[in-house]
């Protein structure tokens, strides 16, 4: 009788053990979602600004189409690759626009009558913002999925995340050269 009870205790202990892991990993898996959802909500927020900002340069920038059409493509693909949710062509996208729109602030410089414009000042400041936003977004995205990769990856965690389907998930990652090459400081400021 209490060799039963023993069991049914170790049984018992043992089932809230894998249940805890179950729900550890589910709310980590959320967790990348919820910091994914908040880098998609501040990419969206730039998307609609940058058409204002590329109009308001046109007015300016007459010789620099060029620039301005680069702005754009890179807006749509990194608007692509959200909606697919493939995470390595976002970053590639957002490597494209950050790239962009330096140049375009960089070329502005050339411009003081864009330069003085009100509009240009209030959207310049805009997308600084947003590109700082997203860096830091980006950050917690990717601990959230180091987090979770570690996890699915450890013993005794690797057999309920194989059982039940949670995989790693995609690290939002640019190269050490793209990095390099947009410091966010020194091509935005004015």
């Amino acid at each position: 009788m209490i060799g039963f009870v023993v069991i049914l205790a170790l049984t018992a202990v043992l089932i809230v053990y894998l249940v805890g892991i179950y729900n550890g990993l589910v709310s980590l898996r959320e967790n990348v979602k919820v910091a994914w959802a908040n880098i998609d909500v501040l990419v969206k927020q730039r998307h609609d600004e940058l058409p204002k900002l590329v109009e308001t340069c046109k007015r300016y920038m007459q010789f620099e189409q060029e620039t301005l059409e680069k702005v754009m493509r890179a807006r749509a693909s990194v608007s692509q690759a959200s909606t697919t949710g493939d995470i390595a062509a976002v970053g590639a996208a957002e490597q494209q626009l950050r790239v962009g729109v330096g140049r375009l602030f960089a070329v502005a410089e050339n411009y003081p009558q864009l330069k003085s414009d009100e509009t240009f000042k209030q959207l310049q400041g805009r997308i600084i913002a947003l590109e700082e936003s997203i860096a830091d977004r980006r950050e917690l995205y990717n601990d959230q999925v180091n987090l979770n990769n570690i996890r699915v990856k450890v013993v005794p965690d690797v057999m309920i995340a194989q059982k039940f389907g949670f995989l790693p998930a995609q690290l939002l990652e640019f190269t050490s050269e793209e990095k390099r090459d947009v410091d966010v400081g020194a091509l935005f400021s004015t």
